[in-house]
């Protein structure tokens, strides 16, 4: 497929050949960065990065990518810097910012603002992120970490622990892991359990799931724990967030029965949910997860842009 000129919104959008295509042109990249330190692929052209919501590491990711492909960028980190707090429309945001540069990424609270983007805007749009629904570029980063950590995600059994009810990280990663061999636990409170239809589609496609309530029964089978913290922000009841506020945290007695070859994942930032004192065992690969990030998003806005 010409990549150029492509929205990257879902994960349903994707194959999984296009899939192991952006992984291994990201690979590619990393490796040229090892070897030279700078890249000038995207030389002239201006990423707009336009961010509805807060962000640390997919915002600076982003930047970083494009600036270490030899690019520009600009953009903003909340809408009340910009004309969206005078009454300015999205629509009248993107078709303006869409003359300044060449490419946009877009945060937003709200569910399907990306896509209504995309249509609106002639260049291509990328998604980090719309409210509860898809995360596209962190599934891809999710994955191109477990590939380099294992060599492969064939075979691989994977639990994903905590909100999978509001969290759109693990909404795309269970997506995408539907085109591999993977047996999958989703260990959450009852009250945060994975949405019934992506439960019912993963099914469908043949993926072995198990949903549990158990994480330190679950932690023996682990190849991979993807931890997310619990979504204060999504939940529209304080009462309810605080229910399950606090309800899992991995730390070393937790571990004590898991595989030496166990890597814990997180999407970040965390919370509680991952004890500090994980972060100087052999299991801890979130900070590795956060560094493929760059090749990742080098990799999807040097296709996007036709450069690559």
């Amino acid at each position: 497929m010409d990549w150029k000129g492509r929205d990257v919104i879902s994960v349903r959008d994707f194959s999984k050949e296009d899939i192991e295509f952006v992984l291994n042109v990201a690979e590619r990249l990393e490796t040229e960065l090892n070897e030279k330190g700078a890249l000038d692929y995207a030389k002239g052209k201006i990423l707009a990065t336009l961010f509805f919501e807060p962000s640390t590491r997919t915002r600076l990711s982003f930047e970083s990518a494009m600036h270490r492909l030899g690019g520009s960028v600009i953009g903003f980190s909340s809408a009340a810097s910009t004309s969206v707090k005078k009454g300015e429309s999205l629509a009248d945001t993107i078709k303006t910012v869409e003359q300044y540069s060449d490419v946009i990424v877009i945060r937003h609270s709200m569910e399907g603002v990306a896509r209504l983007a995309a249509e609106m805007a002639e260049i291509p749009v990328i998604n980090a992120g719309d409210g509860s629904n898809q995360h596209p570029t962190q599934t891809l980063l999710d994955l191109y970490t477990i590939k380099r950590a294992f060599g492969r995600i064939d075979g691989l059994t994977i639990g994903l622990l905590g909100d999978l009810k509001y969290g759109r990280t693990v909404h795309s990663l269970a997506e995408a892991l539907a085109f591999y061999d993977v047996e999958l636990y989703l260990i959450s409170p009852g009250l945060l359990r994975m949405p019934k239809h992506i439960v019912e589609e993963l099914r469908e496609k043949g993926v072995r799931i198990h949903e549990t309530t158990d994480l330190e029964g679950t932690i023996p089978e682990l190849d991979v724990l993807y931890v997310t913290r619990i979504q204060r922000e999504r939940f529209p009841d304080e009462q309810e967030y605080l229910k399950v506020k606090g309800s899992y945290q991995v730390n070393c007695t937790v571990l004590k029965n898991a595989k030496e070859s166990l890597r814990i994942m997180h999407p970040l930032p965390r919370v509680d949910e991952i004890h500090p004192e994980v972060d100087r065992t052999k299991h801890a690969l979130y900070f590795r997860q956060v560094f493929s990030g760059v090749p990742v998003r080098m990799a999807l806005l040097g296709l996007t842009l036709g450069v690559l």
